[in-house]
């Protein structure tokens, strides 16, 4: 009787979960916004960096480049890096996600130490 009490509380807090990822699910504008974010917080970087470079090279006499590539560059390490942050803490997540919760263990010690 224990286990089928237990199996239909598990079958009923995952209905509940899945009605709930149901109705929060994101629109299509939530959507868009986030990736214009994404597409902001990466490209805009070696944009900009390409410009200023292009601008800086422009203030000094003769042909040169030096300030473009660099900063282009620095724009393209920065894209990189932003990459691996969101990566590392996408990551993370998901890792801290499976992990069960403290109340959980203790419950399962609790169980275990009535029966």
């Amino acid at each position: 009787m224990e286990t089928e009490r237990e199996l239909r509380n598990r079958v009923e807090e995952q209905a509940r979960r899945m009605r709930a990822a149901e109705r929060d699910r994101p629109t299509l504008l939530a959507q868009s916004v986030y990736l214009g974010t994404l597409s902001v917080l990466f490209v805009l970087p070696i944009v900009v960096g390409a410009y200023l470079g292009s601008w800086l090279d422009s203030l000094v006499a003769g042909y040169s480049v030096r300030w473009t590539v660099s900063l282009l560059l620095l724009g393209v390490i920065y894209f990189v890096g932003t990459g691996l942050l969101v990566w590392l803490g996408s990551w993370l997540r998901r890792r801290w996600k499976r992990r069960p919760s403290p109340r959980t263990r203790i419950r399962a010690a609790d169980r275990s130490r009535d029966r």
